[in-house]
């Protein structure tokens, strides 16, 4: 089959000629009909610092996708030949203490799909029955594509109470662009999202935010907060991964304010404590889904008509690939989808 994979320790991604997976006794084997370029697959397409430090090439990458069931494993029992599906990119072990206290999502043990075992850049991926995911009729390739990411976003966004709440999301990537539907969705009195582009932040005005601030044009948080009416923020999504970011959503909190942190900072980042801790901050890291609450809310969301359609910004044929990493790199785009 075709596939696209990490040959080599370097900048880029190569489409080759390889085995078919196989497939073991709970696996299902999926025909991929669409995947989406991550921003993961980009960090390992680059392959900058945290690639290198927790990637082995070569392997197949890509893990946000959708598809059709090709072939079970004799001992599946819940899917069969012909279905549409999607899967959890994190295979838990099973076993570990947090997998039998409900939080699978931080196994001991994880395993990655297209990180540390071979994922869905391809015309073929195999997933342990476990992991797979049925796909309502209802909700479209595009949107079951990126179930991931939205899953990321879905976490980090009802990590706390929104009803009523003046949410602060700082990083107007796709998962806090998605994230800001999700706020609407939920019920957030007002939103206000912060980037550095542009485009991003328009895609951020479709997904329902109150007001936008680009930083780079010398717009404020504070500025933002005087046209509203506010004087803090009551839950903040930090999505960027930028410490200074980070710190300007932390001075504009309210007491006593939730904040959510996806973004990876680095390790170096200096952090105003007085602030956090005078002011009653509560900070919460997230990581991945909720196996499997968030993937029942990401459904529910979808059939009661939460529409992620300004997020997806370019379709590539599978062998445009290199077109689909272009784009990503240049970060003038939201999410963009390789068809195969």
């Amino acid at each position: 089959m075709k596939a696209l994979v990490k040959k080599e320790p370097k900048l880029g991604i190569w489409l080759e000629d390889v085995p078919m997976p196989e497939v073991g006794l709970t696996d299902v084997l999926i025909k991929v009909t669409q995947a989406a370029i991550c921003g993961t697959d980009l960090h390992m397409y680059k392959w900058d610092e945290w690639s290198q430090m927790h990637c082995q090439p070569p392997y197949i990458m890509g893990h946000e996708f959708v598809g059709v069931v090709a072939q079970v494993g004799n001992g599946v029992k819940n899917f069969k030949v012909g279905e549409r599906v999607t899967a959890e990119g994190h295979i838990a072990c099973g076993h570990c203490r947090n997998c039998r206290r409900g939080m699978a999502h931080v196994c001991e043990h994880t395993l990655s799909v297209g990180i540390t075992r071979n994922g869905a850049f391809a015309e073929y991926v195999s997933i342990p029955e476990s992991n797979v995911v049925k796909i309502n009729q209802k909700i479209s390739d595009d949107f079951a594509s990126i179930m991931d990411p939205f899953g990321n976003a879905t976490h980090t966004a009802l990590s706390f109470p929104l009803l009523g709440e003046d949410v602060l999301i700082t990083g107007a990537g796709l998962i806090g662009t998605m994230a800001t539907g999700i706020c609407r969705y939920a019920g957030a009195k007002n939103i206000v999202v912060t980037d550095l582009n542009d485009l991003r932040l328009d895609i951020a005005k479709k997904m329902g935010a109150t007001l936008t601030v680009n930083a780079r044009k010398g717009e404020t948080i504070a500025d933002a907060m005087a046209q509203l009416g506010i004087h803090g923020f009551d839950v903040g999504l930090e999505m960027s991964g930028s410490p200074i970011a980070f710190n300007d959503m932390v001075a504009h909190m309210y007491k006593g304010a939730n904040i959510a942190q996806l973004g990876i900072l680095p390790a170096d980042t200096h952090v105003n404590w007085s602030d956090i801790i005078f002011n009653a901050l509560t900070i919460k890291g997230i990581t991945g889904r909720k196996m499997w609450e968030t993937w029942y809310q990401m459904e529910q969301m979808l059939l009661g008509g939460l529409d992620l359609t300004p997020v997806i910004t370019h379709h590539f044929a599978f062998e445009d690939f290199q077109k689909g990493f272009d784009v990503m790199t240049e970060g003038n785009c939201g999410k963009v989808i390789l068809k195969l």
